[in-house]
Order: C-alpha cells, then structure tokens, then sequence
C-alpha cells in the first residue's frame, strides 16, 4: 500500500514530463515545416532573398540549429522521439544546405 502511495505522484511526474516532451518535440517539427516553407519561398521567387531577408533567414536557421543540436534527450524518451530529434536534424542541415544555394539579390549600394 505505501509502495503504491509513493509510485503515484511519481508516476505523474514521468507522464507530465512526458507530455511535455512530446509537446516539445511537436513544436520544433511546426517550427521545422515553417522554416522549411520560408525556404521554399525563396527558392521560388528570388528577387525575395535581400540582404534583410538572408540575414534573418539565417539568423533563425542559426538559432533552430542550436536549439536542436542542444537537446538532451530525456532517459524516458521513446525511440520512436529520438528517430524524429535525428530526422530533425538531417532536414535543418538539409534546409540550411538550400538556403545557401538560393541566388542572392544583388545590393543596390554594390
């Protein structure tokens, strides 16, 4: 009975740790589709791609980057969690790879 008391708010712990993991994990994949369709943007019309535009586009491919690259994976996370950190991953290097290939709009200071 005292096992079964002190299991409870443990296990309560786990899953809300759980669930915001996941939660986690589902915002940086909607961040990643965002990012993903600003590069397809670009790619499609590239009078878009202006020093402003490169710079921030870069600016906050640099900064998904980071967050992603930093994560520590938590013990309790599924294989399943860390097939999409490691598919995440592949796709910001990917993203990042296109970005850099998108013709730059010359300045019109040059």
């Amino acid at each position: 009975m005292a096992e079964q008391l002190v299991r409870k708010p443990h296990m309560k712990v786990w899953q809300s740790l759980d669930e915001s993991w996941k939660t986690y994990l589902h915002g940086l994949d909607k961040s990643l589709k965002l990012i993903e369709e600003g590069i397809n943007e670009g790619e499609e019309m590239t009078h878009i791609c202006t020093d402003e535009w490169c710079e921030a586009t870069e600016h906050y491919l640099d900064e998904f980057a980071n967050a992603l690259f930093s994560i520590h994976e938590p013990e309790f996370s599924s294989a399943e969690d860390r097939q999409k950190i490691k598919d995440m991953k592949k796709r910001i290097h990917d993203i990042y790879a296109r970005y850099k290939s998108i013709p730059k709009k010359e300045s019109a200071t040059a």
